[in-house]
């Protein structure tokens, strides 16, 4: 062995007779993260391993006999291994084995520990029960693909596991029915719950590491024919970080919402359905808002997203801590900014209307299909047209489409009915997937989001006022401001995503508008 002086040592083993397998293997995560080493580089013809700053090079030596291979050592200092540690393991592949291994399922679910895992990281589980190590990998996999949901499913046939990945539930695995309660029972040990109780749905939550990467799993039961249903929600804690920049929205509408945001006073809303993003956008808007002269007060259900700087209650219906009760409760706070997980019943859009009335700014979320779809469902609930106009200052509508792999997507020439949906001319070039090793074979990688913005003016006001209907509301709107089916179309055009996506997501789809 021989190591060379400077920042770069050499570590070789060509001259003592080894055989170079053809892939190198990688190192157990518990070694790396004990020893600070990791391998970095597998593209040259040596391999380049990070090594943390302060760690015994004798572990070269037991690296050197484990790989058989020649490689380079690049030192690193403390963060950036730490950086590099936690991408390399919460991505790579491994966790697909551990979940793959159908043997897990055999005769060793019945012998399970009645435990809590006592190791504190996912991937740190060579030794852990049969059961533990498959709903780990589970997880790890899931985290790996970037899915946002694992339903774990039991039917008489068997135990079904789907993930959503970009919004679509594909199955990744499938058990024999036995070790449905035995899967079931260990998911509701490590979220806390009480495995005796199978008549009634429960709701916990399971904080962990993967690869030193954070997550927040959140776990709900629903009873069942077969058993009990478990959907396991993945959070990245990181995702909290995200900035309103980097959302996607075009200038027009990143111009309103920032425009709105700088309001002392008002309601501003986001729309969607499940899943399109709109806590995503609050929690950005949050952001930009948080610089420490603000006192920031929020009511959710539930808090996905713990926020350095600002306060953050959880509903409790069990103990009557409604969303119009917590409300009540942050307005006695002084508060400057005030967040509503989501306006449901008509004393909590009232209470947010009195609220915007002395002088605080209320972010909250309405379920509707579009952003005028929100102004009718205030009015719904009782609100004051006269109190609405006055009080509203933007609203945010927007959905999540896929967005094509830039490594297989294929373009092609669009006619006929397809064209005349999305407004296009014959023969304009547009994308559609393919799949390749880039994307498992989907032929997308990762979500977009489409959006759309209205800016309360003096015009939609008095609209407001008059109790104006949807299409003169629409109609004056949107007048300089793409809606969702525009702002869709125009993502086929720059062949991010797909025509069928566009279609899937646009409220007009029978009108031929030209992007």
């Amino acid at each position: 062995m021989k190591i060379a002086r400077g920042t770069e040592a050499v570590v070789s083993g060509a001259d003592d007779g080894l055989v170079a397998p053809a892939i190198a293997r990688d190192l157990p995560y518990g070694y790396a993260r004990d020893h600070g080493l990791l391998i970095q580089d597998r593209s040259g013809e040596r391999l380049s391993i990070a090594m943390r700053e302060g760690s015994d090079p004798q572990a070269l030596l037991e690296v050197r006999r484990y790989l058989a291979l020649p490689f380079d050592v690049e030192p690193v200092d403390g963060p950036a291994f730490e950086k590099l540690l936690s991408a390399h393991y919460a991505m790579d592949g491994s966790a697909a084995a551990m979940a793959g291994d159908l043997a897990l399922a055999g005769e060793g679910l019945d012998d399970i520990a009645g435990d809590i895992p006592s190791a504190e990281d996912l991937l740190d589980s060579a030794d852990d029960a049969p059961t533990i190590r498959l709903i780990n990998g589970i997880i790890a996999e899931a985290a790996r693909q970037g899915a946002s949901d694992i339903h774990i499913e039991p039917y008489e046939t068997g135990l079904v596991v789907r993930m959503r990945v970009d919004g679509v539930l594909t199955e990744k695995l499938r058990m024999p029915p036995h070790v449905a309660g035995v899967i079931v029972n260990r998911i509701k040990v490590m979220a806390r719950l009480d495995i005796a109780e199978r008549r009634i749905p429960q709701d916990g939550r399971i904080s962990l590491t993967l690869g030193g990467k954070l997550l927040d799993v959140r776990v709900s039961t629903l009873p069942n024919r077969a058993s009990e249903r478990v959907v396991m929600r993945i959070l990245d804690k990181e995702s909290a970080g995200i900035s309103l920049d980097l959302l996607g929205m075009s200038e027009s509408t990143h111009a309103i919402l920032t425009d709105a945001l700088s309001e002392p006073n008002g309601i501003i809303l986001v729309t969607g359905p499940t899943g399109s993003g709109k806590t995503t956008t609050l929690y950005a808007g949050l952001k930009q808002l948080n610089d420490g002269s603000r006192n920031i007060l929020t009511v959710e259900d539930p808090v996905e997203y713990a926020i350095e700087g600002i306060g953050q209650t959880q509903v409790n219906a069990k103990v009557g801590l409604t969303f119009a009760a917590g409300l009540r409760a942050i307005l006695r706070q002084d508060p400057d900014v005030v967040m509503i997980g989501e306006i449901r019943d008509r004393e909590t859009a009232e209470i947010a209307v009195q609220a915007s009335l002395t002088g605080h700014l209320v972010l909250s979320t309405v379920h509707t299909n579009d952003a005028v779809g929100a102004i009718t469902r205030m009015r719904d609930m009782k609100v004051e047209p006269f109190l609405l106009a006055s009080t509203l200052r933007a609203v945010i509508a927007q959905r999540l489409v896929r967005k094509l792999c830039e490594h297989c997507r294929t373009p092609f020439q669009v006619d006929g009915g397809l064209a005349s949906l999305l407004g296009f001319d014959n023969g304009t070039v547009v994308y559609r997937e393919t799949g390749c090793d880039q994307c498992n074979q989907t032929g997308f990688q990762g979500r977009i989001g489409v959006f759309e913005a209205i800016r309360i003016d003096d015009t939609l006001r008095k609209l407001i006022n008059d109790g104006g209907d949807e299409a003169a509301i629409t109609a004056h709107a949107f007048r300089n401001q793409p809606h969702l089916g525009v702002a869709a179309r125009a993502l086929v055009r720059e062949g991010l995503t797909t025509p069928e996506e566009a279609i899937r997501i646009s409220r007009r789809e029978s009108e031929a508008v030209d992007a």
